[in-house]
């Protein structure tokens, strides 16, 4: 794969070179004219003649230096990417709607370059364990902005209109003017007040039944499939009867996050206690240990794993029921309530700002209990290097 991302990065530019930039009502633009374009072209050619070079000579058996191996080369590769984007993407500006087929041919050279480049640094082993754990954090990050990347130049080629889909660069715009508000008090009144407070509760209130259930055969044989039954139990439902209960601020709002915490923290932890063996608890048991003894030294150190899945899947649902109950009655104020206004007002950046300040919380969040999870079970086979 290797050789092969080259040599497809090399026939693209060709085409690149061979095809209009840009066609509109002014006429074409070539290639040559763009001198930024012009030079990453150039690169890529060289790149993919130096990649077949190295090809025909290990054929021969023949060895030789390289600019495009080693860590020095795997920079140099992220440069020419990264640069072709950037002109691509520049030039681009002033021909919205007008890119034609010998930028979408750069635009795939610059693609399989940045492809070439990720798997490099996926395949490459450092010595260092803290490089080697930050070339697993660049990976995803790469990703992502290359998807950005074709998100923008997808939408700003082709002339998508904004109602239906902004571009990054806009949204990025909305992003920074939105600050401090109206975005921060939307998070706080949704994020920091709805869903933790709610996330916090739903589980804690769900471990602690989890430990009484295990204890009371009968509470196991009865609350559980009720559990299964209010789990089901749609937010569209649920949501407008907390309004009338809770009123319209976030109290309504934290009480839809703990129905739908609650529920999964007590069905994982109820099976994280179960999962020790017979033969485990015997043992306590010889030791004359108490219910609680067993408990804390056997039972919640087998069920943390299952705890922090629950933790984790939890996250990610209370964010999306504190934002789905403000559909059906908040004040002004809130995430769930600015999509819905933006929406009818056609302010689609706005409505993406949202989401994106939504989901940037909801990863950090995930990633918080993912980090917590590696603490307190490190000694779990899956940690395991």
């Amino acid at each position: 794969m290797e050789r092969a991302l080259p040599m497809a990065a090399g026939a693209a530019a060709v085409f690149g070179l061979v095809l209009p930039l840009f066609a509109g009502e002014a006429g074409t633009v070539s290639t040559w004219s763009e001198t930024g374009v012009l030079v990453f072209a150039l690169a890529v050619l060289v790149m993919a003649g130096e990649n077949l070079l190295g090809v025909v000579a290990q054929g021969k058996g023949v060895s030789g230096a390289s600019w495009f191996q080693g860590p020095s080369g795997d920079m140099i590769i992220a440069v020419i990417a990264h640069f072709g984007a950037w002109v691509l993407l520049s030039a681009l500006g002033g021909h919205s709607g007008e890119a034609a087929g010998g930028f979408w041919a750069l635009f795939i050279a610059a693609w399989l370059t940045g492809w070439l480049f990720v798997q490099r640094l996926a395949n490459r082993k450092f010595a260092s364990k803290a490089v080697q754990r930050l070339a697993g954090i660049a990976i995803p990050l790469l990703f992502g902005v290359w998807v950005l990347i074709a998100w923008q130049a997808l939408v700003t080629g082709f002339g998508v209109p904004k109602v239906l889909l902004p571009a990054p660069s806009e949204i990025w715009v909305r992003l920074i003017h939105g600050f401090p508000t109206p975005l921060w008090p939307d998070f706080r009144q949704t994020f920091l007040k709805a869903v933790l407070i709610g996330y916090g509760l739903g589980c804690g209130s769900g471990f602690l039944v989890a430990l009484l259930v295990v204890r009371v055969d009968f509470l196991r044989r009865g609350l559980l499939p009720v559990g299964n039954l209010v789990s089901a139990l749609p937010i569209v439902g649920v949501a407008p009867i907390m309004v009338m209960w809770f009123g319209f601020d976030w109290q309504s709002k934290a009480a839809v996050v703990i129905i739908m915490t609650f529920f999964p923290m007590l069905v994982n932890t109820v099976a994280g206690l179960a999962a020790s063996d017979h033969m485990q608890r015997d043992l306590m048991r010889t030791y004359a240990a108490s219910h609680w003894q067993t408990l804390v030294k056997l039972r919640l150190p087998q069920a943390l794993p299952f705890i922090f899945n629950a933790l984790k899947i939890n996250s990610t649902l209370a964010l999306i029921g504190a934002i789905v109950a403000e559909f059906f009655g908040t004040p002004t104020v809130g995430m769930g309530f600015r999509i819905s206004t933006e929406v009818g007002r056609m302010n689609v950046d706005m409505v993406w700002a949202e989401i994106a300040v939504a989901a940037l919380a909801g990863s950090l969040f995930y990633g918080l209990m993912t980090l917590l999870e590696r603490v307190f079970t490190f000694w779990h086979p899956s940690f395991r290097t």
